[in-house]
C-alpha cells in the first residue's frame, strides 16, 4: 500500500508514540478504527493508560457504558430494556441515543469491550486487595 508523504509522516509519528507497533500494524489498526468509526459514527478511539479504546464522542468509554448496563441489569433484573437504557443514560449523564450507540458498538465487537471490562474488574480487585492488606496492617 502506498501513502501520500504527509499521511506516511503522520503514521510514522503515530508509530513513534506507540512503542511495539510497526508501520504495518499501525496502519492496520488505524484503518480498522476508521472503518469502525464509519460503522458507528459516535464512537472514536483514544489513547489512555490502559491503551487505545473505543469511546463515545464527548462521553465515556464504551466499556464503561456496557459495564453500567450489566450492573443495572444485575441490580434490577425485572426492568425492561427501555428502562435499563434510560437508567444507564441518566446515571452516566448521557442521552439514551448515546447509551444505545455504546450498546450497538458492543454488539458488533463484544470480545474487545468484554476484555476491557474484565481488565478493569481485575485491576479493581487488585486495588481492593491492596487496600485491605494495608488496612489490616495499620489497624492492628
Amino acid at each position: 500500500m502506498r501513502f501520500d508523504p504527509d499521511v506516511l509522516a503522520r503514521i510514522g509519528a503515530f508509530v513513534a508514540a506507540h512503542p511495539g507497533l510497526s508501520l504495518s500494524s499501525a496502519s492496520n489498526l488505524l484503518i480498522d478504527e476508521a472503518l469502525r468509526t464509519r460503522e458507528h459514527p459516535t464512537v472514536v478511539f483514544r489513547d489512555g493508560p490502559g491503551g487505545r479504546r473505543a469511546r463515545l464522542i464527548g462521553g465515556p468509554d464504551v466499556w464503561e457504558v456496557i459495564q453500567a448496563v450489566q450492573s443495572a441489569r444485575a441490580a434490577e433484573p425485572s426492568l425492561s430494556a427501555r428502562r435499563i437504557r434510560a437508567l444507564v443514560a441518566e446515571s452516566a449523564g448521557l442521552t439514551v441515543a448515546a447509551a444505545d450507540a455504546a450498546i450497538e458498538y458492543w454488539a458488533a465487537y463484544p470480545t474487545e469491550v468484554d476484555s476491557r471490562i474484565d481488565r478493569a474488574r481485575a485491576e479493581s480487585a487488585q486495588l481492593r486487595e491492596h487496600w485491605q492488606r494495608t488496612r489490616r496492617l495499620l489497624d492492628k
